[in-house]
């Protein structure tokens, strides 16, 4: 598993406090919501070229750590 904390950074100073990838303003969520729409990493990296794609993984890696940590109410 992809080691996010390496690549995460909140600073309550960048971009409301949102999870970031280190030393941008990308948030995870524009990652994440990126590839929900279909985007491949490579297009990704494409539209934001400060990426990696260590970065979009640590994304994924640390959403799905938070689905570990947190608990989920019932789908309805």
């Amino acid at each position: 598993m992809q080691d996010w904390q390496e690549k995460v950074t909140v600073n309550p100073d960048v971009c409301h406090g949102k999870a970031c990838i280190r030393g941008t303003r990308i948030m995870v969520t524009v990652i994440l919501d990126n590839l929900a729409d279909g985007l491949s990493p490579e297009k990704i990296i494409e539209e934001y070229p400060p990426l990696t794609l260590d970065d979009i993984l640590a994304a994924i890696s640390y959403a799905a750590t938070l689905t570990r940590e947190e608990e989920i109410l019932p789908l309805r």
